[in-house]
């Protein structure tokens, strides 16, 4: 069955396949230390403009949050997010689990408004009796967002800013952050990004790799001991270059760039396939469309196709997600339509 269910739905890409099976026979180091990792993280510091930049590879988006976040706080302090940032929605309670309450603001569109933010910790820092709260250490949000929305160069930038001023971390998720930066809606690049946040990730599982999450400390000042971090959070691969060698191949010939664009071209044409048929779509110049159905036209699609629900709109209409990845084919784009042209009959 066509499938439009998620971005990591597939295996490796092809150029990323062979990568891994080329240096399959090679012994090497372990725990991240062998030759392609290093090879990986030099064209990742090259190519966000970051020499002194510290690179770490984990293998999924929740142990990397999970395990960042935790290195970047204290034991007292907890993280500002959106209300539905992927922390505080779809990640099991992970943040809590180490101790750290994430700490809610209002959603617009998926995005963080700085004015939210600024007023948030003006209010927190004004209270007389703030050493009896979760003090507010760092700033979550993720590009692109849960929404598929993109943040503008100046709103990160505001965010970044209000950071500085008090002198708490900004964290970005690029789970999908291929996807954010080859989306026509943005107007910043990966070494603009880099300069404007103190750690981020750039993904991989959903970006071409079989697994895998580079995290960048873009100004080279990664937490203390975050190897040892690392490990205690059951984040550090013996067979480190298993994610390594992925990204070697991610960031040679701007594969990964590449793999973004095809990706970003595939999901305008989905969604314009669904906006000529009639249908209400949501705002989204990435890779995750989402698309109103009636329930009845949900349940005809799914029998033909793969996708998500994401959330009810009313007793009669559901809010669903498609999403396109590395594997999207011409072939599945013209499955989709043909399901779509049999909704209207």
């Amino acid at each position: 069955m066509t499938s439009f269910e998620s971005d990591y739905n597939n295996g490796a890409h092809p150029d990323v396949l062979q990568h891994l099976i080329e240096t399959n026979n090679s012994p090497s180091v372990s725990y991240g230390y062998d030759e392609w990792s290093e090879l990986a993280r030099e064209k990742i510091r090259l190519a966000c403009q970051a020499p002194e930049a510290v690179v770490q590879f984990l293998v999924g988006g929740t142990q990397t949050n999970a395990t960042v976040i935790d290195a970047l706080l204290p034991s007292y302090a907890g993280v500002i997010a959106t209300e539905t940032a992927h922390i505080n929605v779809h990640e099991s309670g992970a943040i809590e689990a180490s101790g750290h309450k994430v700490i809610t603001l209002p959603s617009h569109n998926g995005k963080m408004d700085a004015e939210d933010l600024c007023k948030y910790l003006k209010t927190f820092h004004a209270d007389p009796t703030w050493e009896h709260m979760v003090f507010p250490g760092m700033v979550y949000i993720t590009f692109p967002t849960e929404l598929g929305t993109v943040y503008q160069a100046a709103e990160i930038e505001q965010i970044y800013s209000i950071c500085q001023q008090y002198n708490i971390p900004l964290f970005i998720d690029g789970a999908r952050l291929g996807y954010g930066l080859a989306s026509t809606e943005c107007n910043f690049d990966l070494p603009w990004l880099a300069h404007h946040c103190n750690a981020f990730y750039i993904g991989g599982t959903k970006v071409g790799a079989l697994c895998g999450e580079a995290v960048v400390f873009p100004q080279g000042k990664a937490p203390h001991m975050f190897f040892t971090i690392v490990k205690r959070h059951g984040a550090l691969l013996a067979k480190g270059r298993l994610v390594g060698i992925q990204f070697n191949a991610l960031f040679s010939n701007n594969l990964y760039l590449k793999i973004s664009q095809y990706v970003i071209e595939k999901a305008m044409r989905l969604r314009q396939l669904f906006i000529d048929a009639g249908f209400p779509v949501k705002d989204s110049p990435t890779n995750q469309q989402f698309v109103i159905l009636t329930n009845q036209q949900k349940e005809k699609l799914m029998s033909q196709v793969l996708f998500e629900t994401w959330e009810t709109i009313d007793t009669n209409h559901t809010l669903c997600r498609f999403v396109t990845s590395w594997a999207t084919t011409e072939t599945d784009l013209k499955e989709l339509q043909k399901a779509i042209n049999r909704l209207k009959k």
